[in-house]
């Protein structure tokens, strides 16, 4: 009695062991796996088997279906790398040519004025301090001499959480307070801290302003600070970064946290001080605000302003940037745009 199926395969294993290319494989395929192939012609007859006989019929199909596409994914597998080895010998493909070059990571602009920062203060003595993002109300505002109701606060447009006492803080000065609490023993220790971190403000979002953006906060507190100790730090700070020669200005202004308080300016370092479009002609460019710690603000750190004393300064990663590079956006720092961020 005849086997169709053990002919078809005995005869689709023989013709695929000779197969060397692929055209010859894919007409293989065709001929017994294909839908009109002869596996297509066995499911066709099992109508005309005797019921009883069927099922064992088709299962038997089934069986060598699967076996014949197993026997075909190997092979062809087997070409394909006999195929790569003959072009690896033929040279059609150099394996000594360099490989397309992959662009690696870089520093966010941002990170790299952070780092700069902080390589310059830690050499002048200041340790990093690492504060929160979200701050109680308490330490953001009133133990920095802004109490409920005090007209500052309307400068700084603040995230409140549904717990009006909780929120996203809106300068690093809140991270003061915490550093003297904790890093003062009792209010019996000097500390020199900077406090590099993220702010959020509610503002409109603008060329020169965003919701969110990056402070590095600094404090001193010793016995017998003074102002001409600020100044010296600040224009040690802006010739590291700046330039040698770069000169520094200091304009009075206020802020409540600090009494006496100032701004610091630097000679514009694009043009030398003779005054261009980044420095808006007036030859300085605006690098910080401080002052000496208010009385106010040593007290609730912990300490007895009749004995000691401090200063406070702060400054923008991103403005410094901006200046530095000429950048006219700060959203350009959020956009994660490449173009920009692989011009650093």
């Amino acid at each position: 009695m005849s086997d169709p199926i053990g002919e078809i395969r005995r005869q689709a294993l023989d013709a695929l062991q000779i197969i060397a290319e692929e055209k010859a494989l894919a007409s293989w395929r065709s001929q017994y796996l294909g839908r009109r192939g002869a596996i297509g012609a066995l499911f066709g007859t099992i109508g005309g088997l005797p019921s009883e006989d069927r099922s064992a019929f088709g299962q038997r199909v089934n069986a060598l279906q699967a076996e014949l596409s197993e026997a075909f994914e190997a092979r062809e597998a087997l070409i394909q790398s006999q195929l790569l080895a003959r072009d690896l010998e033929e040279g059609e493909i150099d394996i000594s040519l360099p490989a397309y070059p992959r662009r690696g990571g870089g520093l966010h602009p941002s990170t790299r004025t952070h780092r700069e920062f902080q390589t310059i203060w830690a050499d002048m003595g200041f340790q990093v301090y690492q504060s929160r993002d979200v701050e109680l109300d308490e330490f953001n505002f009133t133990l920095l001499n802004l109490p409920p109701h005090h007209p500052a606060r309307d400068m700084q447009d603040t995230f409140y959480t549904k717990d009006p006492r909780v929120l996203l803080r809106t300068h690093t000065s809140p991270g003061q307070i915490r550093a003297m609490r904790e890093l003062g023993d009792g209010g019996t220790k000097p500390i020199r801290v900077i406090l590099p971190g993220m702010c959020y403000r509610q503002e409109q979002v603008t060329a020169r302003s965003e919701i969110q953006f990056t402070q590095v906060e600094g404090l001193a507190i010793g016995r017998n600070i003074r102002m001409s100790d600020l100044k010296g730090t600040i224009a040690e700070f802006a010739k590291r970064m700046y330039n040698p020669r770069a000169k520094v200005r200091y304009r009075a202004s206020y802020f409540p946290f600090t009494e006496p308080s100032m701004e610091v300016d630097v000679e514009c370092f694009l043009c030398g001080g003779k005054g261009c479009r980044v420095c808006k002609y007036t030859g300085w460019l605006e690098i910080a605000g401080s002052g000496m710690v208010h009385p106010d603000v040593l007290r609730n750190g912990g300490y007895d302003p009749s004995v000691w004393s401090g200063f406070a300064f702060g400054m923008g990663p991103e403005r410094i940037t901006m200046l530095k590079h000429g950048i006219q956006d700060i959203r350009y720092f959020w956009d994660n745009d490449l173009r920009f961020l692989q011009q650093f």
